[in-house]
Order: structure tokens, then C-alpha cells, then sequence
């Protein structure tokens, strides 16, 4: 009995340490996981990032945001939004005048207006106040990453949809100060995440 509980000890013990890496193994990773990125090896990619993903803490903050930005980007690309979203979220929390991410954090918010715009559109009644409550607080929760990707790579598809949201909602004061908050945000543009 004493040595069935010792080696079961002994294994658990070996197993943590297996998964337990340095920083610098963690980093040596994420540099495999950017190369694979980089080189359109996306299935060894995203199987590089999974590794990862346990230890990324161990990464400087600015490879952690680049990191989950990388990897958001190869779930998003894999049909896997669910995934892909709290990363986004990670990497706008983190830099948050980066707005490639703002725009992808705007688009995964976006999918779920849409989904909201077609329940409500063949809704009625209290059904339809209750739809439009949620449709209304998701363009709320997407209206400031569109802003800010707009103010920073102005795109006229970007600038009429975000218009129609605020007549839509009937916010004319929104309107009206839009130009003027999109200029001030557009003097903090990030393009690049670097993780140095």
C-alpha cells in the first residue's frame, strides 16, 4: 500500500514539473509559436499556442498582449469566436489604443448585434422591448472599438455603420460630438504590438 501511494505521489510530483516551465522556456515557445504564425503553419500553431496559454504569465506583459492578440486572431480564423473574444478583450484592456484589436473586439461585439437584429426584426411585442433592450446595450458594448479603429483607420463602411447605430438609438448629442472624440482619439494610434 505505501508504495502504491508513493508512486502515485511520485508521478503527480513528475507531471507538474513537466508542465512547469522557466520564462525563458515560455518564451522560447512563444518565438516557435510566432515563427509557425508567421510561416502559415496554423494548425502547429495554434497547437504551439494551447501549450502556452498555461504559462503565459511567465511572458513580459507586452509578448503576453501581443501573444493573445496572435492567438485570438488564429482562433477567430479557425471558427472558434468563443475563443477568440476574451483574448480580444485581454489585448484592448492591455493596449488599449491598438486599434487592430479595437476593431477585432468591434467585429466579434458586431456578430452578436446582428444576431440580435434578426431576433429583433422578427420579433413583436414585449418580445421585441425585451430584444431591443439587449440589441441597444450590445451597441453600446461595440459602438467605442468602432470609434476608436475609426478614428484611427478611417474606413467610410465603418463611419456610416456607426452612424446608423446612434440615429437608430436616436442619440443626436452622440452624433453631433462624434467628429470631435474621434479626433482626439486618433492621436494615440497603435498599429503595430511590439513584445519588447
Amino acid at each position: 500500500m505505501f508504495k502504491k501511494i508513493f508512486f502515485i505521489v511520485a508521478v503527480a510530483i513528475a507531471s507538474v514539473n513537466a508542465k512547469a516551465q522557466t520564462a525563458d522556456e515560455v518564451y522560447n515557445s512563444y518565438l516557435d509559436f510566432n515563427l509557425a504564425r508567421l510561416e502559415g503553419r496554423t494548425g502547429e500553431a495554434l497547437e504551439l499556442g494551447e501549450q502556452i496559454m498555461p504559462n503565459v504569465a511567465k511572458l513580459t506583459d507586452k509578448a503576453r498582449t501581443s501573444y493573445y492578440y496572435s492567438m485570438g486572431n488564429l482562433y477567430e480564423n479557425d471558427k472558434q469566436s468563443v475563443k477568440a473574444l476574451p483574448l480580444y478583450e485581454k489585448v484592448v484592456a492591455a493596449e488599449p489604443n491598438y486599434y487592430v484589436g479595437q476593431r477585432a473586439l468591434a467585429y466579434m461585439y458586431g456578430k452578436k448585434v446582428e444576431e440580435l437584429s434578426k431576433k429583433l426584426n422578427a420579433s413583436e411585442g414585449a418580445e421585441y422591448k425585451r430584444l431591443y433592450d439587449l440589441y441597444v446595450a450590445q451597441v453600446k458594448k461595440t459602438l467605442p472599438h468602432l470609434e476608436k479603429a475609426q478614428a484611427c483607420d478611417p474606413s467610410p463602411e465603418t463611419l456610416a455603420l456607426i452612424k446608423s447605430f446612434y440615429k437608430f438609438m436616436k442619440d443626436e448629442q452622440s452624433l453631433k460630438t462624434l467628429n470631435a472624440r474621434m479626433a482626439v482619439m486618433s492621436k494615440n494610434c497603435i498599429d503595430l504590438l511590439s513584445d519588447k
